[in-house]
This record gives C-alpha cells, structure tokens and sequence, in this order.
C-alpha cells in the first residue's frame, strides 16, 4: 500500500520528467528551426537546392593541364587553382585523395606537373617535398593509367607506357567479349573520346614546354615495368595488348576512319549541350580536346558548349579557385526536401511545394537512353543526377526522390512516383540488386584489362542502391501490389549482402555506416519485425562503434582496410552521426541511451549559422582511387536526425 510520501515522490519525478522532456523538446525545436531556416536560405529561386561537390586535387590539376594542352591560359585562374593546390599537399609533401588520407602517387605526379605550369620554382620547399615523395614511392611511371596518357600526350613518356585502346574497339560486335555495353555509363563516356586522342596519339601545345623529366626515376624512354603484372587473366590481356600494337599496322585506312567516325558519332550523341558529356569532368574534357584534335575550329557550336560545360564546374572565390567533378542538384534537392518534410511539412510547404515542381520538371520519359539496350521495352521515369543526362538516368537518384514525393503528401506528384518506381522495378538485375545506372553489368573479367587498373570499370548491383530502390517500392506497394515481386528479390539481395557483424557495405557513401543507415530506412517501409536479425545484428554493429563523445565517424581508409577502420575513425562528424541515428530510430531505438548521446553530439556541434561543418570528405566516387566531399551533407542530414528524434518522442 502506498503511503501519501510515496505518491508525493512519485508526483515530483512525474512532474520532473515532464519538465525536462519539455525542456529537451524545446532545445532540439531551436536547434530545429535554425538549421531550417539555414537550409531554406540556401534554396534556388528555381526550386532546386545544389551544393558544391568537392573532389580531389586531380581535377584542378587536370584543368590547368587542359589551358597548357591548348595553349588558352587564364593566368589569373591558373594563380588561384595553384593557391588551392598548394593548400591542400600533405605535411610528408604528398596529395591524398581525400583530406587526411595516405599520400597518392597519381595525383601528386598530376599536381607537380600543373603546379610547374603554373610557374611555380621545382627548389621551393614545397615542390622539393613533393617530388622527393613521388620519387620515394618509384616515380611517375608507377602513376596510374589515366595519369600515364596524360603524360604521353605530353611527350613525357613513350606511348608504350599507356595500354593500347585502338578507336577500333567502336567496331566490336556486342557478343566480343570487350564491348562499350559491358562497361559503365562513366567508363564509357570516359573511353570514346579517349579512344580518338590515344589512337591520334594527340600532343599538347604546351607553349612553355614544361617537363616532368625529374619525377622519373628510370628515364621514361627507358623504363621496361609501365604495366605490373597482377593475375593471370591480367597477364593474358597484357599479352593481347602487345599482339595489338604489332599489329597494328595492318588495320585498314578506311576501317580506322570508320571507327573514328563512329566514335565521333557516339559522343556526339551525347554531348548534353552545356551540361556535358555524362555530365562528367573527365568525359567532358577528353569530349572537348578529341573535338580540336579532329580539326573542329574553336567557335563550332559543339567545341564552344563543350568548353562551357567544363566552365560550369568552376568555383572561383576571392583567393583561389578549383574544378568540380560534376554537379549534384538532384540528389541535394531530394535529401534536403526529405529533411525538411521531416521537420515540418506544412510550415515548409511553399518551399516543398516549389522543390517538388522543379523534380518534376527534370523527370524523364522518353529520352534515348544507353539502359535501353538491356531494357528496350522499359519505360523511361528516372531522373538524372546533374541538372541534365538524359542518356544516363541514375537508379539511387530516381528511388530517393520517388520516395521523397511519396512522402510529401503533396498533390499531383501519383504520375511522377508511378512513373519513377515501375522504371526502378524494370532496372532490377538477376541477382535482385539494383546497380547505379545499368542492369547486370558484371562482367568482372574487364578488370583485369591493363587498362582497368583502376578497378572502376564496372556498375555491378551494390546493397546501397538496392536498399533505396526497396524502400520507394515497399513505400509504393502499400496501395499496388504488383512491385511486390521485385520487393521481395530486392530484401533478399540485401538479406544475403549483410555482414557477420551486422553492417552493410556502403558504395556511394563512406562507408559502413552509410550503408547500414540506407539498408535499416528500407527495412522500415516493410513489414519485416524488428526483431529480425537483419534489424537487431544492425542495432547492434551501430551501437558497437559509437565514439565516446556520443557521435559516430568513419574513415574512407576503410575502403583500403576495413577490418581496421570499419566504422571507426579519430574523430566524429555531424552527418556520419545523423546517418547512425537515423538509422537505429527506423529500428525503433528512440529511447537508447546511444540515439541520446548522438543527438547531443549533435546539438553540441552545432554552428551559430544553424548548420555543421565537417572538413572530411563524405563519399567514394570509386572506392579506393577517387573521393568525394557533397558540401550539402552536413546541412540537411544533422537537421533531418535531430526532427525525426523529436517526432518520434512525441510520438510516445
């Protein structure tokens, strides 16, 4: 039996409790609606919201290149990319390919060679640095293959140290075992214009005759070991690559002008007006130099919107300037909508409402696409993830805003989701994976051509892209049943893809964490219990690798050694820890003590402007040889975790 002190007691915790829910309520409600007001400010009149996308020192460093290849040089852009070059080499004199990372050799050489152009003197401390690192780790030779055809075109080494891609690779038949179908959009997009300035063995103007001749340790004219030895397949293409180039000789003029013809056909194609070729620096850039190799004059109307393309990527500030890989509307107009359709849909609704339209705008239909040729009979509906690449619809892009819509529950958007999620349906490879931009483009083999050395040749299915795909169709199949098929292969594939330790692989974030958060957002939209082990061996990992200070961190070295860094890093980061907490609140974790301590961390880092900063950068473009930092992260993630906290504690 209760005495009148105990239920006196019990009323003050009651009341306390009340007290300091309403007071934990209204921090994260201020924390809320600055980083709201933040993001809403950072809006497009247009609709859109697009943030910068940051890359390693290999793009800028390629730019300056493209000036000196064409003899066009804007000193003044050249000065402050340099700035920015200078400012980002590592204390050992090397450049990483993400901030903090291990030094890399192809990007040193790349940023030696534009940091000399740009007129920088080889003794001063920080070029001595550089070289004697690139030195250390054997030389320019050992540089990639993109790197080494840079080099070649010009006449830094041999045109033996670059593997041999003849332009008659455009004249394979489909079953060859090479052929541009087997490959990736960006890898194909990527090769064409290549195969024209390799075949044409281009050279650059380079009017100030700049060498590199001291980065090579063995002169390059005498250097034997361009193309190291890894498997035997690989040795086998390395054999096939030698019988190529002897020959040669015995092609046919008239076979050669025809493939140079067809390949100009096909990006041609493709150009993308002034959004590019693929919409992608390096497609754009080989597209453009292969156009004035081929004898087009400047101010042809394909060589003029080809250069404005790549212009397009610039970010030019006060003191320094670089070049963006690609742009990243849609994807960043997606992820902000849904943060802010969580926070609060009916005071964000105008700008909701204009972000949707603009979505809607973009979508595609009945665009000539490179997909179509394993799914001729699929209807178009995806989206892009630039402003426009109407060739190469992106699958993660078209699941994220589909769901993005269908959680807007705003009017007029049925055709757009039904449009966007049959066309995801129909993308769906044998395995029940969903690949990037393509159906079953396994074709392993391909990277052990020596030209492959990069491992980045191939669009095979990943769990991440999978899991976003599931998730607008379990979202969909709610009210249509007939996505269930494909939603049950897909749960599968993501089923058999998880880790012993209860984590996913994440490919197009870093890393682990990324795609454990994307798999548990999926799981939520079905009618898979919680206490299924895919959510609490999830729960579980996610738990096990929150930092001390409540956040959660990830290197991108875990790409490179996952046992080691799988989920770890030396610090935490506000869109790493948003991601964790999203995730463990689709798994019904709203009151662990570690969602808790994640959301402090988070508040506690908030900034006075109402978002975050992490210096790190935040995804793979390739995982182990090309990083990327989405300047958007760390403004809509954070704000999208601290909302759904709140909803759900007032839910309770």
């Amino acid at each position: 039996m209760f005495t009148e002190a105990q239920v006196e007691t019990n009323s003050q915790n009651s009341t306390q409790n009340n007290t300091a829910q309403k007071n934990a309520l209204s921090s994260l409600n201020a924390a809320i609606e600055r980083a709201q007001a933040k993001l809403l400010s950072l809006q497009n009149p247009a609709g859109y919201w697009v943030f910068e996308l940051e890359a390693d020192c290999t793009i800028p460093a390629e730019y300056i290149m493209m000036m000196h290849y064409l003899d066009d040089i804007n000193v003044e852009l050249q000065a402050k990319m340099a700035v920015y070059l200078r400012n980002r080499q590592s204390e050992d004199g090397s450049y990483p390919l993400f901030t903090g990372g291990p030094g890399e050799i192809s990007c040193s050489v790349k940023v030696y060679y534009a940091l000399k152009m740009a007129g920088d003197d080889i003794n001063a401390p920080h070029m001595s640095k550089l070289r004697n690192w690139i030195l250390s780790q054997g030389g320019a030779a050992r540089a990639n293959v993109f790197t080494r055809i840079a080099l070649a075109i010009f006449e830094q080494l041999p045109w033996r140290g670059v593997p041999y891609i003849p332009v008659e690779i455009m004249l394979f038949p489909s079953w060859f075992p090479f052929h541009l179908d087997k490959v990736s959009y960006w890898s194909r997009t990527v090769m064409v214009p290549l195969f024209i300035l390799c075949s044409l063995q281009a050279k650059a103007k380079n009017p100030h005759k700049v060498n590199v001749l001291e980065l090579f340790v063995i002169h390059p004219n005498e250097e034997q070991h361009y193309f190291p030895e890894r498997t035997l397949l690989n040795k086998m293409f390395l054999g096939l690559d030698k019988l190529g180039r002897i020959t040669q000789p015995l092609i046919p003029k008239r076979m050669h002008d025809l493939a140079i013809q067809k390949a100009l056909d096909w990006f041609t194609e493709r150009l993308n007006g002034e959004d590019g070729l693929g919409a992608i620096f390096p497609a754009m850039i080989n597209a453009y130099e292969a156009l004035l190799l081929l004898g087009y004059p400047k101010d042809h109307p394909n060589v003029v919107t080809a250069r404005k393309a790549i212009d397009k990527l610039l970010v030019i500030n006060e003191t320094d300037a670089y070049c963006q890989p690609c742009l990243s509307p849609v994807w960043d107009t997606a992820l902000a909508s849904l943060a802010l359709q969580e926070a609060d849909k009916t005071a964000n609704r105008s700008s909701l409402t204009k972000a949707h339209n603009w979505l809607k705008s973009v979508q595609l239909s009945d665009e000539p696409g490179d997909w179509r040729v394993r799914r001729p009979h699929l209807n178009g509906g995806g989206w892009a993830f630039q402003f426009a690449n109407p060739h190469y619809p992106d699958v993660d892009d078209t699941a994220v805003v589909g769901f993005a819509m269908a959680d807007s529950n705003l009017p007029d958007l049925d055709e757009s989701i039904h449009r966007a999620t049959q066309w995801i349906a129909g993308m769906q490879s044998e395995n029940g994976g969903f690949g990037a931009f393509d159906v079953d483009n396994t074709y392993y083999y391909l990277n052990e051509i020596p030209f492959a050395d990069h491992g980045a040749l191939l669009d095979p299915p990943t769990v991440d892209v999978s899991a976003r795909c599931a998730m607008l169709m379990a979202r969909v199949a709610k009210d249509h049943q007939e996505y269930l098929p494909a939603l049950d292969k897909a749960i599968n594939y993501i089923r058999q893809d998880q880790e012993t330790d209860g984590s996913w692989f994440g490919r197009w974030g870093t890393n682990y964490i990324y795609g454990t958060w994307s798999v548990l957002m999926s799981l939520e939209q079905t009618n898979i219990p919680k206490s299924d082990p895919m959510y609490t061996k999830a729960v579980a990992w996610l738990k096990s690798v929150q930092r001390e200070d409540g956040g959660w961190g990830e290197d991108n070295l875990s790409y490179h050694d996952d046992k080691k860094y799988r989920g770890q890093y030396h610090f935490s980061t506000a869109f790493q820890t948003a991601w964790a907490i999203l995730g463990l609140l689709a798994a019904g974790e709203v009151n662990s003590a570690e969602v808790k301590a994640g959301i402090n961390f988070i508040l506690r880092t908030q900034q006075v402007d109402g978002v975050w900063e992490d210096k790190c950068f935040t995804a793979p473009g390739f995982p182990k040889v090309f990083y990327l930092k989405y300047h958007g992260y760390d403004k809509f993630f954070p704000l999208w975790a601290l909302a759904r906290y709140r909803n759900e504690l007032i839910k309770q």
